[in-house]
């Protein structure tokens, strides 16, 4: 009886830890960026509208914002509005997003 009191025990504390972890990922996914989809064709298109090469600029914009789910505001820089964005790099260490 004192076994089955002590493993009923650890189950529901081992639920509550699972839960509190899961809320913590789910709010620190929502901080960063994470929580809601955004349309990257707009985004793209407006973030690469006066580029030179706009098809280049497209498909390395609709990449950047399937994986950080953020593309930052106006045609150039501001990188600093999206982490994840600003982070990705090519093998030579240049900014792979646009």
């Amino acid at each position: 009886m004192a076994i089955s009191k002590a493993l009923i025990t650890s189950l529901l504390i081992s639920l509550l830890v699972l839960q509190l972890v899961k809320a913590d990922v789910e709010s620190s996914n929502k901080k960063n960026g994470y929580g809601s989809k955004i349309d990257c064709g707009s985004a793209c298109i407006a973030r690469c509208k006066l580029s030179s090469r706009p098809n280049l600029c497209h498909r390395a914009c609709g990449t950047c914002c399937a994986r950080c789910n953020c593309v930052p505001p106006s045609t150039y820089g501001n990188h600093d509005k999206c982490e994840c964005y600003a982070s990705l790099t090519t093998h030579d260490g240049r900014r792979k997003c646009p």
